[in-house]
């Protein structure tokens, strides 16, 4: 354990302030948002700001009636709130490690649960993952991402990314599942064998398949979702 003055630790800890991209990596697990205008980021995940900052929960209609039905569907409560004005804007998510990432007219699929913030001018639009409704606790549902700007995806430690090619597909469990090429459009398989093993109630006995060319970003740990039911 390391022992500091409080003048040590300060140094040691304090922000960066030459830092002026929108995104920074404040620490790994903190991200700093130079706000000037406006940004979308995960409903509870403001820790600290400066300047002059407001925040609003996304509007039941803010994005068309489509996307509120299909938020309200969803079931893991994976809210969006706008954060508006200048300053610094602290962001983080369970101490989850933060990945940044700048789209240059690319596309990304990510976790709903893993999406930590984007610039506002990124298209985006929620998919629901109707066949595995019924099989996985609460489904699961993901945003897709597209056009120029930032976003930041959070991960339970060190991220890895899988290649997919042609002829060697991916699989993948769901809950260990973060992020995916845009275009890729992954296949559910159920194991027998392994529903049989682990038991009725296990994530293993349901796998994603990943085919055709582009990449997989998993993270070595298993998220288990809620539905909004099963916790009434």
């Amino acid at each position: 354990m390391s022992n500091y003055s409080i003048e040590e630790f300060i140094k040691q800890t304090k922000q960066d302030e030459n830092e002026n991209s929108f995104f920074e990596l404040e620490t790994q697990r903190m991200l700093e948002v130079n706000l000037t205008d406006e940004v979308w980021a995960k409903m509870g995940s403001m820790i600290s700001y400066t300047g002059s900052i407001k925040f609003e929960r996304e509007g039941i209609l803010e994005h068309g009636l489509g996307k509120m039905f299909k938020k309200a569907f969803s079931g893991e409560g994976s809210a969006l709130m706008k954060a508006k004005g200048q300053g610094k804007l602290y962001l983080a998510d369970q101490g989850k490690k933060i990945t940044i990432l700048d789209l240059n007219n690319e596309a990304i699929t990510v976790n709903g649960n893993d999406l930590l913030a984007f610039e506002p001018g990124i298209d985006w639009d929620i998919h629901l993952m109707k066949k595995v409704a019924g099989m996985m606790s609460g489904g699961l549902f993901n945003v897709s991402l597209e056009g120029r700007g930032m976003v930041a995806i959070t991960s339970h430690y060190e991220p890895l990314t899988l290649l997919v090619t042609p002829d060697q597909p991916v699989i993948t469990d769901p809950n260990a599942t973060v992020a995916w090429s845009g275009h890729l459009q992954p296949e559910f398989l159920t194991d027998v064998t392994l529903k049989t093993f682990f038991g009725r109630g296990s994530g293993e006995s349901i796998q994603m398949k990943f085919s055709g060319e582009g990449f997989v970003i998993v993270q070595p740990f298993e998220e288990i979702y809620y539905s909004s039911s099963s916790q009434s």
